[in-house]
């Protein structure tokens, strides 16, 4: 079975080593990660509002705080359309400023 994310196609067991390693590194279950993707996909990410509200979610189910110049920050880059679309770096700036 294949299945495309983001224009590339995986085979089922790819998919199933990539939401493993996510879960690893975020505590957060596949479903819930879903959930939030399809969340997402259908928010209008030009609205301050929507974009500030789509951040408060990953906060929540990830279980991280987002202070408030963090959260500023993220809705600058974000409304910029400056912000990466691979995992990796995504992951790396939310551990990099994790708390802070």
């Amino acid at each position: 079975m294949l299945i495309s994310i983001t224009g590339r196609v995986f085979t089922l067991d790819e998919k199933k080593n990539i939401f493993g390693e996510i879960e690893k590194k975020t505590n957060v279950n596949q479903q819930d990660l879903l959930k939030l993707a399809q969340s997402a996909s259908k928010t209008d990410l030009k609205s301050e509002q929507n974009v500030r509200q789509l951040i408060q979610q990953v906060a929540l189910v990830a279980g991280v705080s987002v202070n408030k110049k963090k959260e500023d920050e993220l809705v600058k880059a974000i409304l910029a359309n400056n912000v990466p679309m691979d995992f990796g770096t995504l992951s790396k700036m939310f551990q990099k400023n994790n708390g802070k």
